[in-house]
């Protein structure tokens, strides 16, 4: 009969779609095998950049403990010094807050890429070594004690001792700026550095009153300390900026870190990779970075600093531990901003 005649083409066709199936299975698991490499290179990816940041991080502790215990002993023979040679205790606390201003200024240097709570451990401690230094002086160099004088010799004045010192204001008086080219020691002048192409690595702001300061190119470090009502404008920073001192002045700066210490009434416009760092500062306050020049694109590319990651209005103030907002900084309104500044136009 016709209904059960045998078809005689079935295997052909079942043959296709067998084939037809394991083309699509191995293609399937061919996606899954690369999807899996892919996951994998991506991983090991990503333990070699954890494995190169730990190193760093360690790097910087065992440099960091180190110093610590070389302060401490310093610490430690202070009331042996002011048992045996008094005289010799200002220069031996001038010292150890020296060495207190080198070890922040690691803290500041390697701070882009350590843990955030690395960062704040460290300057902990260094908070502390400052307040150890203060007792310490305020003990060993009292002041000069008040004693009655009778009326022939009360017409004598007698020389003054000077006051004793404290840590606070050795670090920012002997703020230890690195012997690197800068610009020191001038009033009303424009000056102007192009680092593009050059081998400077660190740059030096300090002493400056009412100049503008342009800095075209990218360096490693910059340095600022006792600014007064000043504008500078800088290219991209490769690692951190440190200011010190400054008061009435704009800043226009990109960096990976930045800290500033006793700072007064400036304004600051910034790109940068992790959160500033205010210090012992009031009445600042903060925008985004506003600079522009033929090549800045590819200066802030060669620093890391193309994007934009909006850290600029995250700020810390280590003076202000409460959850509130700090009172000593704001965010400038847009309507007092100054807006794109172009280095043609700066000065004219």
């Amino acid at each position: 009969m016709e209904e059960d005649r045998p078809h005689t083409n079935l295997p052909t066709k079942t043959l296709g779609l067998d084939a037809d199936l394991q083309k699509k299975h191995q293609a399937m698991l061919d996606r899954l095998s690369n999807r899996h490499q892919a996951r994998l290179d991506t991983s090991l990816a990503r333990r070699s950049d954890s494995a190169n940041s730990s190193e760093s991080t360690s790097s910087f502790l065992s440099r960091f403990s180190a110093s610590k215990q070389s302060i401490d002993s310093q610490l430690a023979d202070s009331r042996l010094i002011a048992t045996s040679d008094p005289s010799r205790l200002r220069s031996h606390f001038a010292n150890i807050s020296s060495s207190i201003s080198d070890l922040e200024k690691l803290v500041a240097e390697n701070s882009y890429f350590l843990p955030s709570y690395e960062v704040r451990s460290s300057l902990k401690t260094i908070s502390d070594l400052k307040q150890n230094l203060e007792i310490l002086n305020s003990e060993l160099i009292p002041k000069k004690k008040f004693s009655f004088k009778n009326k022939a010799t009360a017409k004598k004045e007698l020389p003054k001792e000077p006051e004793p010192i404290k840590p606070d204001t050795v670090s920012v008086s002997n703020f230890k700026l690195p012997n690197s080219p800068g610009f020191r020691n001038k009033t009303n002048e424009t000056l102007v550095k192009k680092l593009r192409g050059t081998e400077i690595g660190e740059f030096t702001l300090s002493d400056l009153e009412s100049c503008e300061v342009r800095l075209i190119g990218c360096c490693n470090a910059v340095f600022m300390n006792r600014l007064t009502n000043c504008k500078v404008y800088m290219g991209p920073v490769i690692g951190s900026i440190l200011i010190e001192e400054v008061e009435g002045c704009v800043f226009v700066l990109a960096s990976h870190q930045i800290r500033i210490h006793l700072a007064k009434s400036c304004d600051f416009y910034l790109r940068v990779r992790s959160r500033p760092i205010i210090e012992d500062s009031n009445v600042v306050r903060f925008a985004p970075y506003c600079l522009d020049y033929e090549g800045i694109e590819m200066d802030l590319e060669k620093a890391g600093l193309s994007e934009e990651t909006g850290n600029w209005g995250n700020v810390d103030d280590f003076k202000w531990l409460r959850a509130v907002q700090s009172p000593n900084w704001c965010v400038l309104p847009e309507n007092e901003r100054v807006g794109k500044v172009r280095t043609e136009d700066i000065g004219s």
